[in-house]
């Protein structure tokens, strides 16, 4: 189902893999890709899929691209780091299942010892200073996550973490790899774009590995990025809107 294109061969020592898909207030998608342009974090794997959005997007140079998802490398302090981006989650539950295993067989290959996932707390206002909570699939890591600034206090709080950033922590519990969420409060509007939580998880981030992120240029909000992100909410919303109509269509079967 998964189509995966090899960019460049590289050799891996118990690889740490972060993830930030579009999901709420784009916090994990705005955290990732700040990281691969700070770091110059190179693309190693294409990930493409006919369970991806049945869409392509329009490229600067005014050409069409198709749905992917990257990932991408950096070695930092012995540390080997794995990023994995993109503009797309899959479509529906039984193709996140799939995609969450195909990372996990990758991941495993290369004997990966952590996951961490990204994404967001939506909120009815935009939070000032916006919280990080954590969760985990060992209760050692959680309390691991506290040290860096991260609350570990979510039951009641955080519903269901839905898609990639909440099945790849649970799957990866079955094959006992490490994994835990950060999710930073953000606001639940589809059109807002989580900067200041971003800052957050990437504050914690820095603390953990030691990376000594300078995060000034998020204050920058810069125009670019900012554009580009509200054309993935658009097309999520849009593909949303799509798949709802489709549901409560009274002809549909399946």
């Amino acid at each position: 189902m998964f189509k995966i294109k090899e960019y460049s061969k590289v050799k891996l020592k118990t690889p740490i893999l972060i993830e930030g898909l579009p999901g709420m207030g784009n916090v994990g998608k705005i955290a990732i890709d700040f990281m691969i342009d700070t770091l110059d974090a190179k693309k190693i794997l294409e990930i493409s899929s006919y369970g991806f959005p049945h869409a392509v997007f329009v490229n600067e140079d005014n050409l069409v691209e198709l749905p992917t998802i990257q990932i991408y490398h950096k070695k930092v302090k012995n540390n080997d780091f794995l990023l994995m981006a993109g503009d797309i989650q899959p479509l529906d539950e039984k193709g996140c299942y799939e995609f969450c295993d195909t990372i996990l067989d990758v991941f495993e290959k290369h004997k990966g010892k952590e996951i961490i996932t990204l994404g967001g707390v939506g909120l009815q206002q935009p939070p000032k200073e916006p919280k990080v909570y954590c969760t985990s699939n060992t209760k050692l890591e959680l309390n691991n996550l506290k040290k860096y600034g991260a609350n570990p206090n979510i039951y009641g709080i955080v519903g269901p973490i839905v898609g990639v950033s909440g099945l790849l922590v649970g799957l990866a519990k079955e094959r006992n790899i490490l994994a835990s969420a950060l999710l930073a409060e953000t606001f639940g509007h589809p059109a807002y774009l989580g900067i200041n939580g971003a800052k957050e998880i990437l504050k914690v981030i820095s603390k953990k590995y030691n990376l000594s992120l300078d995060l000034r240029p998020l204050n920058e909000k810069p125009e670019e990025n900012i554009e580009r992100i509200k054309k993935v909410n658009e097309l999520n919303k849009n593909l949303k809107e799509q798949k709802t109509k489709l549901l409560n269509k009274t002809d549909y079967i399946g």
